[in-house]
């Protein structure tokens, strides 16, 4: 019987490796011209996504579902504790708040699955949300963007940066898409960042946020199937 219930187990443990080996094959990008250029197409999509919608956590909570990324497709927040960072001046000059209004600061990554597609810098005025709001998030991991929802905010992108780009710089004037000489694309951790300001129904800034996205928002297989 123990015999039997080790070659079990044994089994057991070489389905699960040979199955995460699968997904993680199946989620590769190639480092081929047809790959580089379906990496760019998809970051840009994903970007497009962000810039016509206000919750950048809906967003990606629909990415994540329409990828089948998780199952379910639901966006958490991890916050990370025992950090501070000083609100930069210009984004204080955004949020139209004097020099002695407390501001509080939160970070968190945003995960789906086991997948962390955002790092967020999140400085927030407390004074322009409800106690409630300010209660959940200070002790809780929901996502800033699901709790102020019944603010009816609107989102203005400050800029919008790509921090890595498949294609070669010059690669439209001379057609060099060529690749590495890899098989896998090699991805940074960052590819995407956006800097942006919430504004309630009123029209008053009440949040600015630096959202720095990672090479998980590209953790499914490649369009082609490569």
């Amino acid at each position: 019987m123990r015999q039997t219930y080790s070659l079990i187990t044994a089994l057991a443990l070489c389905l699960l490796t040979d199955s995460a080996l699968a997904r993680d094959a199946a989620t590769t990008w190639p480092d081929t011209p047809m790959g580089r250029l379906e990496a760019l197409a998809m970051l840009q999509t994903f970007n497009a996504d962000l810039l016509s919608h206000d919750s950048a956590t809906l967003t990606l909570e629909r990415w994540c579902g329409d990828h089948h990324m998780a199952e379910p497709a639901k966006i958490s927040a991890q916050r990370v504790a025992g950090e501070d960072k000083s609100l930069p001046d210009d984004l204080r000059a955004q949020l139209q708040i004097a020099p002695g209004e407390p501001v509080r600061y939160r970070r968190v990554l945003l995960r789906c699955g086991e997948h962390i597609l955002s790092e967020a810098d999140n400085w927030y005025v407390p004074s322009r949300l409800t106690a409630a709001m300010n209660e959940q998030l200070d002790h809780t991991d929901i996502p800033f963007g699901r709790v102020v929802l019944p603010l009816h905010f609107r989102r203005q992108t400050l800029d919008a940066k790509l921090l890595w780009s498949p294609l070669p710089a010059g690669w439209e004037m001379h057609g060099d898409v060529s690749p590495s000489g890899r098989v896998e694309l090699s991805i940074p951790h960052q590819v995407l960042q956006h800097r942006a300001v919430l504004y309630a129904a009123d029209n008053r800034p009440f949040s600015t946020v630096i959202e720095t996205y990672t090479e998980q928002v590209l953790a499914f297989p490649p369009p082609g199937g490569h």
